[in-house]
């Protein structure tokens, strides 16, 4: 049996690799002008026509990064979220973190747009604090993992609010982030992957060190507490490790929504629990989405380019209401 689950394991691993390297060639090969193989080979070699070296290097290379490593921390950071809170429908979008990290990155942008370099740090910033205020609001001799899924999904409400208040006070400024309100990757080049890179590797190295806690967390407080864990504590460190992944998602890709539902819980489903497998492979799963799902945005709706966070909802909203449902009849 349980050689049998392990080849199932790398059947997956070896199937979502191959799907990732797939997403990377369509995302460099399709769009508004169409580059053969020999011809991307080239560009990225620095060879050939320079129009293509522009068009691969310059303009789909670092999106296509930039995509990998934001559908990566989303989905690292909702498989997390739902185990430290045993709900498969924990996301970083749906219980207020990513929205936290987003209000200040509004403010960054729109009031403060001479710091702009540091619009990852904000994000991460914003983020962090509302996973402390959904913690404190829900805490009463220990926070359960219901009372801060409704605090989340109650600081959400509160925290859409505050960005469209900021955006009404400074409606003249609006326009520059109405495409990363929508969650998309237009018009992202080298500057902003060199802004979100440190960050984003130093996430996913500390999601190595989670995997233990992580798992540990799956016996229940109980079972942990009796083994001499300290509970609340790896409960607090993996929620904000889940705001640091998603802070730095939300800082260059904006808000995206859904990657951190869907994929952690489907591959839940093909592999178990187990965050040894589980963890890597929703990172692979969400960076290939995220990916296949930037492509699809901007080619099949050419000339215009639909934010990928829109069609990424189209997705993910019907899967939601499914899990829902299903929860509902269990």
């Amino acid at each position: 049996m349980q050689k049998l689950r392990n080849r199932r394991r790398w059947l997956i691993f070896w199937v979502l690799l191959f799907s990732l390297i797939i997403s990377v060639y369509i995302g460099l090969s399709f769009g508004a002008a169409s580059v053969s193989i020999n011809e991307m080979i080239q560009a990225l070699r620095g060879q050939g026509d320079e129009v293509f070296q522009t068009i691969v290097v310059d303009l789909r290379l670092p999106r296509v990064i930039i995509g990998l490593f934001v559908g990566a921390c989303l989905a690292a950071s909702g498989a997390i979220l739902q185990g430290v809170m045993k709900n498969p429908l924990a996301d970083p979008g749906i219980i207020g973190v990513s929205g936290g990290g987003g209000l200040f990155a509004i403010i960054t942008m729109i009031i403060f747009p001479e710091y702009g370099y540091l619009l990852p740090v904000a994000a991460f910033f914003g983020a962090f604090l509302t996973t402390l205020l959904i913690y404190a609001l829900a805490w009463d001799k220990g926070a359960s993992t219901v009372k801060i899924i409704l605090a989340g999904v109650a600081m959400n409400a509160l925290l859409g609010a505050l960005m469209n208040g900021v955006m009404v006070l400074y409606s003249d400024r609006v326009q520059s982030v109405l495409s990363w309100l929508s969650g998309g990757l237009n018009g992202r080049s080298w500057y902003h992957l060199e802004w979100m890179l440190p960050y984003a590797v130093l996430g996913i190295i500390l999601c190595l060190f989670a995997i233990k806690p992580a798992n540990i967390m799956l016996l229940g407080d109980d079972s942990a507490r009796l083994l001499g864990q300290n509970v609340e504590l790896i409960r607090l460190m993996l929620i904000l490790l889940s705001s640091f992944l998603a802070g730095t998602a939300v800082s260059v890709g904006g808000l995206i929504g859904f990657v951190g539902l869907v994929v952690p819980h489907m591959i839940r489903l093909l592999i178990g629990e187990d965050y040894r497998f589980l963890l890597p492979l929703s990172m692979l799963g969400g960076a290939a989405l995220v990916v296949y799902a930037d492509t699809a945005a901007r080619t099949l709706f050419d000339p215009i380019e639909l934010p990928v966070g829109i069609l990424l909802a189209c997705l993910g909203a019907p899967f939601f209401l499914y899990l829902l449902r299903r929860r509902r009849m269990a």
